[in-house]
């Protein structure tokens, strides 16, 4: 043999084995979509709840014990939160290209939606959303592959009716974005307030992307309330709507639902919003406690909007698929509800490598995590809410409720 001839066999095989070492290391690796609204009416938001969601990941990653060594890998999409078409597109190549083994995510209502009917059920893929509350995900036809850590807003009407009615309000306006989310928060609040022998001047929508809300204001004003309650999105209409009925003297006191938290509000709006009440998804508890100081370990604000509900919804999907001893996608469906529910030890945040573990010796979890997860019916969020009002500049909390 020619030493050409042997230079080149060698350079074969080093390639083959190169290839096959690769193709070994692809294998290892599991890929998990992180689909929110890095753009769009919650942008703000999102960053604390994509990278609360990695923070599990990353958690099982340090474990080494998830699936004899395999590796979670996050790919991100943007769901940009309102545009259907984009979010959509965005799924299915998380699905289709990226092959993705499940979906943290969507964030809002309406494309959460979207993608279960579009990609999620006819391709078989588990979604886990952190902050979908619509309550028309709870009878969407989703064949089992949708679950979410949040609670819906049907129980969420309720609870800010308590909280405004603690304060002795009797009357209020509406104004809610004009989507899936924002209708179904309203009518949810509307029902509960009137049952609560309160009375609903107006409940109206508004447009997001506008620059200027005088009309809807106007509106609303014309109807009167003691108190405007906001249900729209932090950075965009819902904002646009306090600014307007600030700078008119229409009103002056505002009660607020979960999209409307953020720091955002405080800065964009300052002095003009104390007093603001309103109501967000939150635990307390060891495993709040536990997520919090890890969160901000990893440089992330624990008290932003839904970040203890991503967390716990990557946690469930690597404990399902732990469970599963696989990465099919069917096979996690069929544990999420066995590894977020009794019977089982429990496991709260930051502890998930004690899950692992157990899970891998053939026992059962009952997984706790930052927000005292119980997944109910059909594979709904018990939930509680944490009641602030906006003091000195900063969101404090009243209780849970």
């Amino acid at each position: 043999m020619s030493s050409r001839t042997r230079n080149a066999l060698a350079a074969s095989v080093a390639g083959a084995l190169l290839f096959a070492a690769s193709a070994v290391a692809q294998a290892q690796e599991v890929k998990v979509g992180i689909i929110l609204g890095f753009t769009g009416p919650l942008e703000s938001i999102t960053p604390g709840m994509g990278g609360s969601a990695e923070l599990a990941l990353k958690e099982v990653n340090d474990s080494g014990l998830f699936l004899d060594g395999q590796t979670l890998v996050p790919v991100r999409a943007d769901s940009t939160c309102i545009d259907n078409a984009a979010a959509t597109a965005a799924a299915e190549r998380l699905v289709t290209t990226e092959n993705v083994a499940a979906i943290m995510g969507a964030d809002c209502s309406g494309v959460t939606i979207g993608i279960v009917n579009n990609v999620a059920v006819p391709n078989g893929v588990v979604m886990v959303s952190p902050s979908a509350t619509s309550p028309a995900l709870t009878d969407i036809e989703d064949n089992d592959y949708f679950f979410r850590t949040a609670p819906s807003d049907a129980r969420q009407g309720e609870v800010l009716t308590e909280v405004i009615r603690s304060y002795d309000i009797d009357s209020v306006a509406v104004s809610y974005t004009n989507n899936d989310y924002g209708k179904g928060f309203s009518d949810s609040f509307v029902a509960a307030f009137e049952a609560a022998g309160g009375t609903v001047t107006i409940a109206a929508p508004h447009d997001d992307g506008k620059g200027d809300y005088s009309a809807e204001v106007g509106a609303l004003a014309a109807a009167g309330g003691d108190v405007l309650v906001v249900l729209g999105y932090v950075d965009q209409g819902g904002v646009g709507i306090i600014r307007s009925a600030v700078d008119t003297g229409a009103f002056d006191r505002f009660a607020l639902g979960d999209g409307m938290y953020g720091q955002s509000l405080i800065d964009a709006m300052g002095d003009s919003i104390e007093g603001t009440i309103g109501v967000i998804p939150g635990a307390e508890g060891e495993g709040s406690a536990k997520f919090a100081e890890a969160a901000k370990a990893a440089g992330l604000d624990p008290t932003s909007s839904y970040t203890g509900e991503s967390y716990d919804a990557a946690a469930l999907i690597a404990l399902a698929m732990q469970k599963a001893g696989s990465t099919d996608r069917t096979a996690i469906r069929d544990a999420m509800l066995e590894v977020a529910n009794a019977p089982g030890e429990q496991i709260i945040a930051a502890d998930l490598a004690k899950g692992l573990q157990i899970l891998k010796d053939g026992g059962d979890i009952d997984y706790v995590g930052a927000t005292n997860v119980e997944l109910i019916g059909p594979g709904e969020a018990a939930g509680t809410y944490r009641e602030y009002i906006i003091e000195n500049g900063e969101f404090k909390t009243v209780q849970y409720r």
